[in-house]
């Protein structure tokens, strides 16, 4: 990318604007997202190892949607086990189902609805045939201990799995504009639905959604070389990391984060020597770092891609707890400069708030953007959806290296140095993130983020995200020039 005029002090995302190029890019359709770092990223954006953001249902939709999240390293190793396994089983097109019995009790549907977006309970019999379905509506004024069986409702449309055979691949398991998702989706808008469940041979095979068929048209999973989601996972630097890395890349993960605050210390090269000895076959991730120097340092001890960010997030307090860190435009743009001159690449890790943040991160050379706390208000994200008293539903999210995570981590150890390690925190224990009645679900970010990205590079003429770094022209502008291009919600 280049400046209207050279920037004399370092920057973050808000400090800059991008500027209109001639354009032979006619439509915001024929613009390419995949990223090119080797992961097989369809779109350019990561689900943060934290905690509160990702679990096996955001592994599972970032995914589907061609995207890839980051198991985080406090997982146990059994549960990662059952997790990605979980995850390789997954449809690529179809919504896993929340199910429940006609003998199970409506509290048991209340308790599960939040989990999917479109908020319903598939009724399966012991055949696994849908014989109803129960809505939050279904359940007002109703005995909490009442059975499913009294208040679920027939649902108006049930689809055959056929009916999506013919989508471009040949098996209904990946993107394009296929007749059979049409299909699906003309029967859903004449039964006046704005789900369905799917069965295969009269069996539950998942759940599409009038959005699901549209999406499934725009984004190309990420899938494995067997045609199974992708799903990445962290490694701290402590302990036995080549231990379980080995474990991690027998349990069929894809991409390995080697992940600590401080990246450029002698752990993290001994850590990548360690993951690299295993020969992985994996691109293996490291960082995090801000500096030219550290990025090369990383590359050249065989990691793949770099991970840039140092205090930019929501839940991290290091920049004043330390006075460490640096403003994340200009680390992004001179760690990527010096990963692509060293044969690597960069994520921009943090800092981004709005679509126009990852189009800035991207124009200035990152390969993908990570993204936190903006996911963990979804409802993919593995929190409890809880209710203020003024009714909005939230879940609450954490920094990594807050006094919570810290004692999590630390479960094991004796009470003495479990609860010394947590006097040393630079993260936020606890934080609401609101549901966005509008977006409630990761897939509707991503559907605002990638329509924010796709314009921005038709903008610029860029047919590419390669393209896209050549041709963006960024200009620095006050606290003020920021404020004129946020839109007015009413009259002033």
């Amino acid at each position: 990318m280049r400046f209207l005029t050279e920037p004399t002090t370092d920057l973050t995302y808000s400090d800059l604007f991008l500027v209109p190029s001639r354009s032979d890019v006619t439509s915001r359709l024929d613009v390419d997202l995949a990223a090119d770092d080797g992961t097989g990223s369809a779109i350019p954006l990561v689900a943060a190892n934290m905690t509160a953001v990702t679990g096996k249902r955001m592994a599972e939709t970032m995914a589907r949607r061609g995207g890839l999240a980051v198991l985080p390293q406090d997982v146990p190793l059994d549960v990662i086990r059952d997790v990605t396994a979980w995850i390789k089983t997954r449809h690529p097109v179809l919504e896993t189902p929340v199910t429940l019995s006609p003998a199970d009790t409506v509290i048991d549907a209340l308790h599960l609805m939040g989990k999917r977006p479109h908020g319903a309970v598939m009724v399966v019999d012991d055949s696994g045939a849908v014989t109803g379905v129960v809505r939050a509506a279904d359940c007002d004024g109703q005995d909490r201990f009442a059975s499913l069986a009294s208040v679920m409702r027939h649902q108006p449309l049930v689809l055959d799995a056929a009916l999506l055979e013919d989508t471009p691949d040949g098996g209904g398991s990946g993107g394009g504009s296929g007749a059979g998702l049409r299909r699906a989706f003309d029967a859903m808008d004449a039964a006046g639905t704005d789900f369905a469940p799917v069965q295969r041979d009269g069996v539950l095979a998942g759940v599409l959604t009038r959005k699901g068929a549209l999406r499934s048209t725009l984004y190309r999973p990420s899938l494995d070389p067997a045609g199974r989601l992708k799903v990445a996972a962290a490694v701290g630097i402590n302990g036995d990391v080549a231990g379980r890395a080995a474990e991690l890349l027998a349990a069929g993960v894809n991409v390995l984060v080697l992940d600590t605050a401080h990246g450029h210390q002698q752990k993290m090269f001994d850590a990548l020597a360690a993951v690299k000895g295993l020969n992985p076959g994996v691109p293996v991730v490291a960082g995090n770092v801000v500096t030219a120097e550290a990025t090369r340092e990383l590359i050249q001890a065989g990691a793949d891609i770099v991970k840039v960010g140092v205090g930019p997030g929501a839940m991290c307090t290091t920049r004043m707890m330390t006075a460490v860190g640096r403003p994340q435009f200009s680390a992004v743009l001179e760690c990527s400069a010096a990963a692509r001159a060293a044969g690597g690449r960069v994520w921009a890790d943090g800092g981004v708030r709005y679509p126009r943040d990852v189009a800035l991160a991207l124009a200035a050379g990152a390969s993908q953007v990570m993204i936190g706390s903006w996911f963990a208000g979804t409802h993919e994200s593995p929190g409890d959806l809880q209710q203020d008293a003024a009714g909005r539903q939230f879940k609450e999210s954490f920094g990594m290296a807050s006094a919570r995570a810290v004692q999590n981590r630390n479960q094991r150890e004796g009470a003495f140095e479990k609860d010394r390690k947590a006097l040393f925190e630079e993260g936020i224990s606890t934080s609401r993130m609101f549901i966005d009645p509008a977006r409630p679900g990761v897939e509707d970010l991503l559907d605002m983020i990638t329509a924010g990205l796709r314009s921005s590079m038709s903008y610029a003429g860029a047919a590419d995200l390669a393209q896209f770094r050549e041709r963006a022209v960024a200009g620095i502008q006050s606290a003020a020039g920021y404020e004129e291009g946020r839109p007015v919600p009413q009259s002033w």
